[in-house]
């Protein structure tokens, strides 16, 4: 099953759209005839640009791969996939990684910063590589947003783990990037530290005008979203608006029940 929304993409190559990203008829299968397994099932999906979108799913239902096909960290069987106007489908490894580094941040539940670098030099640092020079006032704008002003001289082992991915997320908003894409940001914080980064989250969707998508088992984090995407067996079955913890909670319940009766 696929989301009654989606619908042939209308905008053309290069003009403006308000989708951040898009998938239509995504397929990605693993091994052939007997072996085969279809971890995505000709899914339609589109990430409106400015908007705070979670996945979720029982394990196996596809969630992360779903994730690592729109980020590009993963090829897709079948289908095509959009970064903006950009169809990734069938880039270049050197395309990709470009466009990747660009217009594309990453949170994932390992904080991945380097522990030789403080925090201001780890947010920086894909910029430095990339030989790219920060806008400060984005930058100031960033670390104020994820509350780090008086940490940007401390390591990460000085810092606490909700501290660590407060950088994190820092990191991956200091680009500008067109989206950012997390996996479990919180699933290595305890519920306060996990809240807290939440709520940064929540915050540069709001004031920052990011577009994040997050994949997540956790239906109190789920409740900072847009919107929820439900997958089961590789495809879209459901989406929410306007979450809250409890119906969240209930929609995986019940379908929960659905599987085991």
């Amino acid at each position: 099953m696929t989301m009654a929304s989606a619908a042939p993409r209308s905008a053309a190559p290069g003009s403006p759209s308000a989708n951040a990203a898009s998938a239509r008829q995504v397929t990605k299968a693993y091994g052939a005839d007997e072996t085969r397994v279809t971890a995505l099932n000709a899914v339609d999906v589109d990430i409106q640009r400015g908007r705070f979108t979670a996945i979720m799913g029982p394990s196996g239902s596809g969630k992360s791969t779903l994730m690592h096909c729109l980020a590009g960290l993963d090829t897709v069987t079948e289908g095509q996939i959009w970064i903006g106007d950009t169809e990734i489908t069938g880039l270049k490894d050197k395309q990709l990684t470009q466009l990747r580094r660009d217009k594309i941040g990453f949170i994932f539940q390992a904080f991945n910063l380097l522990p030789t670098l403080n925090a201001i030099e780890n947010i920086t640092l894909p910029m430095d590589i990339a030989g790219r020079k920060p806008d400060q006032a984005w930058l100031d704008q960033v670390v104020s947003t994820v509350g780090l002003a008086d940490r940007l001289k401390h390591r990460p082992t000085q810092l606490s783990g909700g501290q660590q991915q407060r950088v994190a997320v820092a990191r991956a908003l200091a680009s500008r990037p067109e989206i950012i894409f997390g996996d479990e940001p919180t699933g290595n914080l305890d519920s306060r530290s996990g809240a807290e980064v939440l709520t940064f989250l929540r915050r540069s969707v709001d004031e920052l005008a990011q577009t994040i998508v997050m994949v997540t088992h956790d239906p109190s984090a789920a409740a900072y979203a847009d919107r929820v995407l439900f997958l089961a067996d590789g495809s879209i079955v459901d989406e929410m608006h306007g979450p809250t913890a409890d119906a969240v909670l209930d929609r995986m319940r019940r379908f929960d029940g659905k599987r085991t009766s």
